[in-house]
């Protein structure tokens, strides 16, 4: 028999008393001024974090360790701040991601802000409570494109207390698995960064720089009048602002050996691709190949431009549907060291990306396996047979 079962036993062996989170904890939503687009609002002398939804990491409780905006000093008066170590928990748009702040921080308000709880509990356990039922209830929000789950709705959830020792054991045997889920991901991003630097270090050999509108060719593509045409049963990827998708069965407009980088739409911009199989090129995308090989190979060029994603939204427009005009794009500086040597390169990062590619399937599978036992064990955790009694 486990500890934890021997504490069950012990302590709650005919169920554990169900709390509301109104019962729990007293509890606020954020605030931010009005617009968010002011400028005055962020940053300047004073500024403090300013915690949105998308500085709430996925896992492990935690805030990046920089928020993307700061609340000027001006704005503060008129928003919430929270100290470390609150919780907190997104409840529109992305809902249910949990944090334990560690940083003193002001809040928006698209987060709930948990603090003075009227009962002992593990401050922790009390996090994975949460993130279990918000992900659960988040299913059922209101909302048609941005979900919400207001207050007076979560007031009434209930989340199941067992005694303080059988909660801090639960604590203990969550956080196992979430540190090393933390380890795993951890290890891939230093994978990636040392990847990324001796990729950089080897593309800023000597060469001859020149604009990418000398040496290279583009042009979009257009969308097919039936994506579902045949062509001597061959299947060609579809390739649009940024996405691949070989669902599609298309006829080929371009052969391989070709960059591809979008011109327009929400987030792709700045993603390069090189297709070295036959595919279809999409009205939103750029396909980009050299003038002369003798001069630039193509895989050169993918990967000359793959470290050049600031260069390429720097030159995008922001108005309406952000996009990327061809002259623009035309003016990006390229360094062409000699053929032999590009040849050299492109051996070397070939490599290196076919050992990345490895490491990047190994390890976010294991991470996806930590996960699913994670959130196995969680849900069986925290799940107890409800002790009726009057209150």
């Amino acid at each position: 028999m486990s500890k934890l079962e021997e504490l069950i036993k012990k302590l709650c062996p005919n169920g554990v008393e169900y709390y509301t989170i109104g019962e729990i904890a007293n509890y606020r939503r954020g605030s931010f001024p009005q617009p968010y687009t002011n400028s005055a609002f962020y940053g300047g002398d004073g500024a403090m974090p300013f915690v949105q939804v998308a500085d709430i990491e996925n896992n492990g409780f935690k805030l990046k360790d920089y928020t993307k905006q700061t609340i000027s000093k001006i704005a503060q008066p008129k928003s919430i701040f929270v100290s470390q170590g609150t919780v907190i928990c997104s409840i529109q748009g992305t809902i249910g991601r949990v944090a334990i702040t560690q940083y003193d921080a002001y809040v928006d308000r698209t987060i709930a802000i948990f603090e003075e709880y009227k009962i002992n509990i593990n401050k922790r356990f009390f996090a994975y409570c949460i993130q279990l039922k918000f992900g659960i209830e988040k299913n059922f929000a209101r909302g048609s494109t941005l979900k919400t789950i207001t207050k007076e709705e979560f007031t009434k959830f209930k989340i199941p207390v067992p005694p303080i020792e059988v909660q801090n054991e639960i604590v203990r045997i969550l956080d196992n698995f979430t540190e090393l889920e933390a380890e795993l991901e951890a290890e891939l991003e230093a994978r990636k960064k040392q990847y990324e630097y001796y990729k950089i270090k080897l593309l800023n050999t000597n060469g001859t720089i020149i604009n990418l509108g000398d040496i290279a060719n583009y042009k979009t593509g257009s969308k097919p009048k039936n994506i579902l045409v045949r062509n001597e049963g061959n299947n060609y990827e579809y390739i649009n602002a940024g996405t691949t998708n070989s669902g599609y069965t298309v006829i080929k407009n371009f052969n391989g050996d070709v960059v591809t980088t979008p011109s327009r739409g929400q987030g792709g911009i700045g993603f390069v691709g090189y297709q070295k199989n036959d595919f279809w090129l999409g009205p939103l995308c750029y396909a980009i190949w050299s003038k002369d090989k003798k001069v630039l190979l193509n895989k050169y060029l993918y990967y000359e431009l793959s470290i050049k994603k600031d260069e390429i939204l720097k030159r995008k427009n922001t108005g309406g549907v952000p996009a990327l005009n061809g002259c623009d794009l035309k003016t990006i500086r390229i360094n062409i060291p000699n053929i032999n040597e590009q040849k050299k390169i492109i051996n070397i990062l070939d490599k290196f990306e076919e050992i990345s590619e490895n490491i990047s399937q190994g390890l976010p599978a294991e991470i996806e396996s930590r996960r699913k036992q994670y959130e196995y064990y969680r849900d069986k955790l925290l799940n107890f047979k409800e002790l009726k009694v009057e209150k």
